[in-house]
């Protein structure tokens, strides 16, 4: 079998945290560019510390899927940030390409977890 006809496992532990980061968001990849030849996929974690409250920031062209595994989370968006959603453990959210937006943990005890995935479209 060819390299290509073969899935790419990364093992807990052998995951890279070499990625671009998200506004102070402390990401790790499990299938993306890094370590497997995936060329618009991005699929890893994320954390959030107590209390953490990231930069302004956007995901360029990717659709951004996520599932908030642990926490509460606060999103900001919309002139100067002063929209915001609410999510809780157990919900979905799809951010839409090039939405300028910031992550907040509510929580100043409890770290935040994420199960993100990013498709970069195509022009």
């Amino acid at each position: 079998m060819a390299a290509n006809d073969r899935p790419v496992i990364t093992r807990k532990g052998q995951e890279s945290s070499k990625t671009s980061q998200s506004g102070g968001m402390a990401l790790v990849t499990g299938v993306g560019p890094q370590h497997t030849s995936a060329t618009k996929l991005w699929f890893g974690t994320a954390s959030n510390a107590p209390g953490f409250r990231s930069l302004p920031h956007h995901h360029g062209g990717a659709e951004t899927g996520a599932y908030l595994l642990s926490g509460n989370a606060r999103i900001y968006l919309g002139k100067d940030y002063q929209e915001l959603v609410e999510l809780s453990a157990g919900d979905f959210m799809f951010v839409p390409p090039f939405l300028p937006h910031l992550e907040a943990n509510t929580s100043t005890t409890e770290e935040l977890w994420w199960l993100p995935a990013a498709i970069q479209r195509t022009s």
